[in-house]
């Protein structure tokens, strides 16, 4: 464990199984520096253990930097489940993972994620008060449900506009390609936005229901979901799973600007710099996507809904604060950012 490439002093990493209902997960906290570790529940179809070892770990680190750049009193952490959602998750497993949280005591907050739902929380929350990310009762008196997608969309939106218009000088995104990968409850969402200001869509996704959708709605034009990072767009927007900017992929991207809400887009940190040294702009995902995890902290406040969108509209300036350091230093805005979020973590390590 401690010699994982992807442990970075980890403060509790718990394994469980649970017999009667075949769960087999993982729960990673990163860092509880800033306040209880929180990240979503993600349930994959690994190709084995060491598979859903390694992502419980990545993503929860990312989820401390996401916390710390979005300015969130919490900490990151990570909860993975191996199994098939769409064949092995039953009312049992979600019952044992409500009860496997409950084991922390708090030190982690669980949230739906891909594979996850937010009916999956709201079961969970009948053995853990640990969960985020739903509403009692299923909606609030102003129509929320608690999912947070509809936040990240915002923001991955807030933060591709930012980014375009210090590329460009555009104000807007009219006009403007934008491969979307991944058109699930993020992507589909994104497209929306994107669609409402006259940017030109290319989308793709697994399922060809979703596809359908998006070129019906959005008269966007359909790819393959294996060629969608090589076809000419100004903007590349990955909103599915991580690692798709890889050895593979880097040589053929066509783009200016990498920015979606996919985690974990790199698939080793020195693909970064491969990504300088093309001369295409990347936005790091963790800061992009912050706007799921800003909704869950006003949620657990009392939400106002002014100052959750004002917080979610600062995605776009500490993305750009992110993207002018990096010029100016000759750096990744990859390397900036994870500078930047440890650098927030330790000042409050010093003072726990």
């Amino acid at each position: 464990m401690f010699d994982h490439p992807e442990f970075d002093a980890h403060e509790e990493v718990v394994f469980h199984h649970d017999a009667d209902s075949g769960l087999r997960a993982i729960i990673a906290v990163h860092s509880t520096a800033l306040g209880p570790s929180l990240g979503g529940c993600r349930m994959v179809a690994y190709a084995d253990g060491a598979a859903a070892l390694t992502d419980a770990l990545r993503l929860s680190r990312a989820m401390s930097y996401k916390a710390a750049l979005a300015d969130l009193p919490q900490g990151g952490g990570k909860s993975v489940i191996w199994g098939d959602p769409l064949h092995d998750k039953t009312d049992a497993l979600v019952d044992a993972m409500g009860r496997f949280v409950q084991r922390l005591g708090g030190r982690y907050l669980i949230a739906e994620d891909s594979g996850t739902s937010v009916a999956d929380m709201r079961r969970m929350a009948q053995y853990t008060p640990y969960v985020t990310g739903w509403t009692p009762g299923g909606e609030s008196a102003d129509g929320r449900t608690g999912d947070p997608s509809p936040a990240t969309a915002y923001g991955t939106w807030v933060a591709m506009r930012a980014a375009w218009q210090r590329l460009s000088g555009a104000p807007t995104l009219a006009g403007v390609g934008v491969a979307v990968q991944g058109l699930g409850s993020v992507g589909m969402r994104l497209c929306a936005r994107l669609s409402a200001e006259g940017a030109r869509l290319i989308v793709a996704d697994t399922h060809p229901a979703r596809v359908d959708e998006a070129v019906r709605r959005f008269a966007a034009q359909a790819v393959d979901a294996q060629a969608i990072h090589t076809v000419p767009a100004e903007v590349f927007s990955p909103n599915a799973l991580g690692a798709v900017l890889n050895a593979q992929t880097l040589p053929e991207l066509q783009c200016r600007l990498v920015c979606g809400a996919a985690n974990n887009q790199l698939a080793t940190p020195e693909d970064a710099g491969h990504l300088v040294a093309r001369g295409i702009c990347f936005a790091p995902d963790y800061v992009v996507s912050a706007g799921g995890i800003i909704d869950i902290h006003h949620q657990r406040i009392g939400y106002d809904a002014a100052a959750a969108t004002a917080h979610l509209d600062r995605i776009g300036t500490t993305l750009l604060d992110i993207l002018q350091r990096a010029e100016r230093q000759g750096l990744s805005p990859a390397v900036v950012a994870d500078t930047m979020a440890r650098e927030r973590i330790e000042r409050a390590e010093r003072y726990r």
